[in-house]
């Protein structure tokens, strides 16, 4: 809150000499766009617009009325659009980390999360959230805007970095997980792990502030081979951005744990026959989001689930 005011408003006189209010006004409406999301799409979203007058509130209302079918809420000043912002992805921040918190506690008392969360949904005001990496540009990030913004006026946010910091831990759990399972068994060869999923989350191409690398950096800093695979994601980008490189599916050497990191529908379409050729006998499968189905596992697989 105040970033558009404060911080860009000043630059945009000066790189003008135009002045604000008197030359020209000044809008700002939050994104809420849902990456990979079919249903909640711009034009079925309502839009939050809000100005620095009243003038420019109508204009960018308008503007954004002409597309938007489900409507506009004009928030009172620029501020309040902010801090709505901010909050929105913050709120689903802490209710993930919840999750991931109530994830560590299961597996220490040996208890099926997700059998968990199935039985509390049965409730009818229960909120169904559930555990996984926290990645891409907006749920991992936006949270440190209200902290810093709040510590710059003497407040100290406890609950917010609170749930940040489990939930960047995550990765870090995942591996570990993998190192232990993998020390249960016997293997012929130095064990090999490979990791399906690099993209922040399924069904998008985009690997900005992916927390999948959490889970390669530190199997690696275990001396573990791993090879990665996405069907989505930009070989050149990822090696640019991550200096990792990406394995086609079918190149895949067969290994003895398969991390499942991000279920992309290519993924989740072929079941458990998507282990077939890439999964050695007696092996291990890492479900995160517990997308396939328990049941149908088969005998001479174990399978890990968050």
């Amino acid at each position: 809150p105040g970033a558009t005011e404060e911080e860009c408003l000043p630059i945009l006189e000066k790189l003008s000499n135009l002045k604000a209010g008197i030359d020209f006004g000044i809008g700002y409406s939050p994104e809420r766009i849902n990456p990979g999301d079919r249903v909640h799409r711009l034009e079925n979203i309502i839009k939050v617009v809000s100005a620095n007058n009243p003038e420019t509130l109508k204009i960018v209302a308008d503007v954004y009325a002409s597309i938007v079918k489900a409507g506009i809420y004009s928030a009172p000043n620029i501020r309040v659009a902010e801090a709505a912002k901010v909050i929105e992805n913050t709120q689903r921040d802490l209710n993930i980390a919840l999750m991931n918190e109530l994830a560590l506690i299961c597996h220490k008392l040996d208890i099926d999360t997700q059998e968990v969360l199935n039985a509390a949904s049965t409730k009818w005001n229960f909120l169904k959230f559930t555990p996984g990496l926290v990645g891409g540009h907006c749920i991992g990030v936006d949270p440190y805007y209200l902290t810093h913004r709040a510590e710059q006026v003497n407040y100290h946010p406890e609950v917010i970095l609170a749930g940040r910091r489990i939930n960047d831990s995550m990765g870090q759990f995942v591996a570990h997980e993998a190192i232990r399972l993998l020390n249960n068994k016997t293997w012929s060869s130095k064990p090999l792990v490979t990791i399906l999923g690099l993209t922040f989350k399924e069904n998008v191409p985009d690997i900005r502030n992916t927390r999948v690398t959490d889970i390669v950096h530190e199997l690696k800093s275990f001396n573990i081979d791993v090879q990665i695979a996405d069907p989505l994601a930009d070989p050149n980008f990822v090696y640019e951005e991550y200096q990792l490189n990406l394995v086609s599916f079918d190149k895949l050497k067969p290994a003895s744990c398969v991390i499942l990191a991000v279920p992309h529908k290519q993924y989740c379409d072929q079941n458990w026959k998507l282990f077939d050729k890439i999964l050695l006998d007696q092996g291990i499968v890492m479900d995160i989001k517990s997308s396939l189905d328990p049941q149908q596992c088969p005998k001479n697989i174990t399978l890990w689930r968050l």
